[in-house]
């Protein structure tokens, strides 16, 4: 594997001038087994370092990342430039780092449902301005030798209403050939103003892809998006890839087997395939799903050491090492088998029509302003013995229970601990009442094992039905209660309660 000599410097093992680093990164071209990597505590400790605080979720707003890019505007070290405006408005700026000879391309957020890779280039803006610690010999050697050219947010009017297209309902990433709308005019204008030699198109794709031949989630999908319909190999996209096959040798690191490539059909529409067409060596990469990182930070961290560590292999050339070979032995997408719960061989049948089975329940988020819940509904059902779930239960000793409604009635959401909402729910109470008229706005949202309601009525889940709801038991042969199925969540009635729950008073 490559090693790079920049660690070396960042582990204080060498001390070496800025003009010796130029010396060893020209013989390093010629000799990669030479050099060092940065180590996973390394990167670590880079990311606590500089992760910016003021971004924790992934519904923030226009407002938020634009107050800290005036903040970084203001210290001098990014150049920050407002390149113009979205169809509402909404300023959109450029920021740019370094005088080198080898110019690179990141924009994000498109499609203002994702995030992921925006919250991580606020990170490296941070990265770039430090100084006097470790990352000093990293920041250097980028600087002098690339031209980086980040937009964080190309579609700000997108990620005001957490949706992927733009006011327009124009979707950004097929408006590079017809150029219709102000946000693809712009990114095409800067394409075509700074003519990058690399391209990265930061996305995030859907958390249900998996891994081919295993159970795992796809956590981060690369591309090297090909520029015609043959999907010909020619040095640009030739070096998209090898640059891919270093990132996703740095993911493994991380989160073994769970890197994917994304369809790569070519699309005359989208912009990495025109970029690619246009000569600068584009890489896709698309944050996907990983158990328990609801939010995407740890995915978020995923893309602040690997954009990094893409930036710093350019410097270098090193990603020459990689053969393409080594990319096209990566694996597509899997789809359709990986679910929010699978739960395998219930029965859900009648004493008269026995049918034992298999359930996929999906939960589908519901965005409000900064913040959103979820509803759980069952997504398919039958012989689904190839699919499996984030949560999954062989339930072949098992059988259905509906649930039942507490006769109590609350004030306030906080009438209820976790724990005693979680009491409720092993005693088979799937749902308590709330009253109407004295809830405040901020109790709409809840994070407690239980469905709240302020209606006259809640029905639990008396049968399972293809896009019904799941809020159910499962029950043993003896009759104990040891699953709850609650808004699509699968919870274990015999161990501790773990889950954060997106739950919504109905």
């Amino acid at each position: 594997m490559s090693k790079s000599i920049l660690s070396v410097v960042l582990l204080g093992i060498l001390a070496v001038s800025c003009q010796q680093v130029d010396k060893t990164v020209t013989a390093f071209k010629k000799d990669y087994s030479s050099a060092m990597t940065l180590t996973t505590t390394q990167w670590d400790s880079l990311f606590a370092t500089y992760q910016e605080p003021a971004i924790q979720h992934r519904r923030f707003k226009h407002h938020e990342v634009d107050s800290l890019v005036q903040q970084h505007a203001q210290k001098g070290v990014l150049q920050v430039e407002h390149i113009g405006a979205s169809v509402m408005g909404r300023s959109i700026s450029e920021l740019t780092y370094g005088d080198g000879a080898i110019k690179v391309m990141l924009w994000s957020q498109m499609h203002g449902d994702e995030p992921t890779a925006t919250m991580a280039l606020l990170d490296i803006f941070n990265f770039l301005e430090g100084s006097s610690d470790h990352g000093d010999s990293l920041r250097n050697l980028l600087k002098s030798k690339l031209q980086i050219h980040f937009i964080p947010m190309l579609n700000p009017d997108g990620a005001e209403i957490y949706n992927r297209r733009n006011a327009q309902s124009v979707d950004l990433n097929r408006d590079a050939r017809a150029q219709q709308t102000v946000e693809g005019k712009l990114l095409a204008a800067r394409a075509d103003a700074v003519k990058p030699e690399f391209g990265f198109n930061l996305h995030d794709q859907s958390i249900y892809y998996h891994v081919p031949e295993t159970q795992n989630p796809v956590t981060i999908s690369l591309l090297a998006p090909a520029y015609n319909r043959d999907r010909d190999i020619n040095d640009t996209r030739g070096n998209a890839m090898k640059l891919i096959a270093g990132i996703q040798q740095m993911v493994h690191r991380y989160v073994p087997d769970a890197v994917a490539k994304y369809d790569d059909t070519h699309s005359p529409r989208g912009f990495g395939d025109n970029f690619q067409k246009w000569g600068a060596a584009t890489v896709l990469i698309e944050s996907g799903g990983l158990k328990g990182d609801v939010e995407k930070q740890q995915i978020r961290k995923l893309n602040f050491i690997i954009i990094l560590n893409a930036l710093m292999q350019i410097a270098e050339g090193s990603y020459e090492q990689y053969d393409i070979s080594e990319y096209e032995r990566i694996p597509f997408n899997g789809s359709s088998l990986l679910h929010d719960v699978y739960i395998h061989d219930l029965e859900i049948g009648s004493d008269s029509i026995p049918l034992r089975t298999d359930i996929a329940i999906r939960r589908a988020e519901n965005t409000v302003g900064r913040d959103y819940f979820v509803r759980g509904w069952v997504e398919d059902l039958g012989d689904l013995q190839e699919s499996f779930g984030y949560d999954q239960v062989d339930a072949s000793k098992l059988h259905f229970v509906q649930g039942k409604v507490s006769d109590r009635t609350i004030t306030s959401v906080k009438d209820l601990s976790r724990q005693q909402a979680f009491d409720l729910l092993k005693q088979g109470f799937m749902a308590i009442h709330i009253k109407p008229g004295l809830m405040g706005n901020a109790e709409q949202f809840h994070n407690l094992p239980i469905q709240i309601f302020s209606q006259p009525n809640f029905f639990t889940t008396s049968r399972i039905d293809l896009g019904g709801t799941a809020n159910f038991y499962l029950a043993d042969e003896s009759g104990k209660l040891c699953f709850a199925v609650l808004n699509g969540y699968l919870i274990d009635l015999n161990q501790p309660l773990k889950e954060t729950f997106k739950n919504r008073v109905l």
